[in-house]
């Protein structure tokens, strides 16, 4: 009867004792699942360790992944006598207890014995512990250790207890740690999202946007909160066929080629990508990049552009060379024929035309040569304001025939530009008569009206604008393209604005065409202000008047064109003078050793050993210096720079009479005063 009793009470017990710890476990539970915070859960699960076990010291340490490295622990939480190693990192080849609990696949008992106490890390001891591997999807994030129970031992229901609470533990830390790297990658994914400078959206099957970052809420000018919700297509660029058609390959998985497109709404160029979020199913989600190229379109247009007028430069810079000694010819000779008083009327008549027609075909000439220039001929400062005001001046008679007004707004204390005066009074020059010839388009009673403005922001800029009838868009793309032009045959060349355009080019500017809202076009040229380097403008020095040709003149003359040796002779020779006529650049050097000359006339492209014929005379015969002219239709800055180095005089070809007879009087008249 006793012991009947005796069993009773100890199943009782055993009972009461099942039901604590189901109770405690289920309040553990309940503990860990209201949090995923992972220091409120290693808190909450060493202190009901603690005292379920009613032990004096317990621990909690989280494994630290290094890669290439031996795995580190860090003790997250402590109580009791261990509470001295919270936050403390121990290497996970420490001999102690904690570390070596990592490698085994269930909980590690260890009690005293009588020898020295259990060492649980480096200078920590317990007298009796146990370490449970907190193992969860099979991966170890830790280790539980509870140190000198009641009673100084473990009985198998504690050990039970025990593994129960780190299978719990295990299980609540895992999820932790996940739901903090699916936090922290989901800010960084939020953060990158609205850092971005491209616009992103994701849209749902019907096109319209779930979420948008910043960037996007920027191109369409409202919140964010105002974009979510919206058709995206229609909102970016209207309803274009293509842009649906995107939408649609990328709902079906198909990596469809970006799509740029114009957008009238937003004045802009964009770039669509569209690609389906992953493991959505066809007609889910999808993700939309917007790009805004507009700038990168402009720069590439204006790099292409660049790179085609440089190889057009250099194709017409070699093509005028060659023509600049027969139309020296044509001219010279036409010229040559109409100063004889003996030609009947209709002769000259026909002459006059060969004349004009050379001189026609010179002007181009000179006008390719200055389009394959490379760099303004001279580097002085220029006041802008003052270029304007002379370019007017010039042209206000042929304005005022035309019905032209112009209307002149020119800042005040405008900074000098640097360059070459005379390029940049053409720039202004091609820009009026362009002007000019789009107001003669105008209906009867639309104003005739050319407005240039000039003011300084940082770069000096010109603008002129006109009240004409604007540019078709199908032709500006072509406006600064070589020998395009709108005009009628006859009347222009097509290389007054690509001229312009490489002569602001040259001059480290740029120039664009605008069309105003009120109608008509505006050019804009910004060009960058002088430096403090650079030095003022000075004045030309005075030249020698020429003087009568009285004197017989010896001449040598150097050129390999037997029309430009046939004219000169036949010019000077007719006014008394002796030409003789080198066979080559080497011959003429031997001449000019032996025998005396009053003017040498070479051709700046002759060479004699691999040199420039007038360099080879110049070192020879520096003497000779003021008894040179070259003629010269190389108009590049290195040809003019050196033949200044040498101290020569030069005249362009092609040149007439006039310009030719001056040149040579002028020489002729700086020798007498040697």
């Amino acid at each position: 009867m006793a012991k009947s009793e005796r069993e009773r009470r100890r199943t009782a017990d055993e009972l009461n004792r099942r039901l604590s710890e189901l109770f405690s476990l289920q309040e553990l539970a309940y503990v860990l699942s209201e949090s995923l915070q992972l220091d409120r859960i290693v808190d909450q699960v060493v202190r009901y360790a603690t005292r379920f076990l009613d032990a004096r010291g317990a621990l909690l340490a989280l494994t630290i992944e290094q890669e290439g490295q031996t795995p580190q622990l860090r003790v997250a939480a402590a109580e009791g006598t261990l509470g001295s190693l919270k936050g403390q990192s121990i290497r996970g080849d420490d001999p102690g207890l904690v570390a070596r609990s990592l490698g085994r696949e269930r909980l590690e008992l260890v009690r005293n014995s009588g020898d020295a106490p259990t060492e649980l890390v480096s200078g920590v001891h317990a007298e009796s512990a146990a370490a449970v591997p907190l193992r969860a999807h099979g991966a170890v994030v830790g280790t539980l250790v509870i140190a000198d129970p009641r009673g100084g031992v473990f009985n198998p229901e504690d050990l039970r207890l025990l593994s129960t609470v780190g299978t719990h533990a295990a299980v609540a830390l895992a999820n932790a740690r996940f739901f903090e790297m699916v936090r922290h990658a989901k800010e960084q994914w939020e953060t990158a999202f609205d850092a971005l400078h491209e616009g992103i959206a994701v849209v749902d099957e019907g096109g319209r946007v779930l979420r948008a970052n910043r960037s996007l809420a920027q191109m369409l000018d409202r919140p964010v909160a105002a974009v979510v919700g919206e058709e995206l297509l229609p909102a970016l660029v209207g309803q274009a066929t293509e842009s649906t058609e995107l939408l649609a390959a990328a709902r079906r998985g198909e990596q469809a080629a970006a799509l740029v497109a114009r957008s009238d709404r937003l004045r802009r160029t964009l770039r669509l990508n569209a690609a389906r979020i992953g493991g959505a199913g066809p007609g889910r989600g999808l993700v939309v990049l917007v790009e805004d190229v507009t700038d990168q379109q402009a720069m590439e247009a204006q790099l292409i552009q660049s790179e085609k007028l440089a190889a057009v430069g250099q194709l017409v810079s070699g093509v005028a060379h060659e023509l600049n000694n027969p139309l020296t010819s044509i001219a010279g000779l036409a010229e040559f024929l109409l100063e004889q008083q003996e030609l009947g009327p209709k002769d000259r008549d026909h002459l006059q035309v060969i004349h004009e027609q050379a001189e026609r075909a010179g002007r181009i000439v000179r006008n390719l040569l200055t389009f394959a220039r490379k760099g303004p001929g001279e580097r002085a400062r220029v006041n802008l304001n003052d270029v304007v005001q002379r370019t007017l001046l010039l042209m206000s008679y042929d304005l005022k025939l035309k019905d032209i007004r112009t209307e002149k707004n020119l800042g005040s204390g405008m900074p000098d530009v640097v360059g070459d005066r005379h390029a940049l009074q053409q720039v202004v020059l091609n820009l009026v008569t362009n002007a000019a010839h789009a107001l003669a388009g105008n209906e009867a009673g639309r104003p005739r009206t050319i407005r240039i403005s000039t003011w300084f922001d940082e770069r000096v800029r010109l603008r002129v604008a006109d009240t004409g009838p604007g540019i078709p868009e199908e032709v500006l793309p072509h406006l600064f393209t070589p020998f395009f032009t709108t005009k009628e045959p006859g009347h222009g060349t097509g290389l007054g604005l690509s001229i312009t355009y490489s002569i602001v080019e040259a001059h480290g500017g740029q120039i664009t065409v605008q069309q105003p809202a009120e109608g008509g076009a505006a050019f804009l040229v910004e060009l960058p202000p002088a430096g403090a380097d650079v030095p003022q403008r000075h004045s030309a020095e005075v030249e020698a008047p020429p003087l009568p040709p009285a004197a017989r003149r010896t001449i040598l003359l150097v050129d390999d064109d037997p029309a430009v040796r046939r004219m000169i002779k036949a010019l000077f020779g007719r006014e008394g003078h002796t030409v003789e006529v080198a066979r080559n650049p080497g011959q003429a050097l031997d001449l000019a050793r032996t025998r005396t000359y009053d003017l040498i006339l070479a051709d700046g492209q002759a060479s004699a050993r691999g040199r420039r014929f007038v360099e080879e005379l110049m070192e020879a015969r520096p003497d000779l210096r003021d008894r040179i002219l070259v003629a010269t239709g190389d108009v590049r800055p290195t040809t003019e720079v050196a033949l200044g180095q040498l101290g020569l005089r030069y005249v362009r070809k092609p040149f007439n009479l006039r310009d030719l007879r001056d040149e040579a009087a002028r020489v002729w008249a700086a020798a007498a005063l040697s």
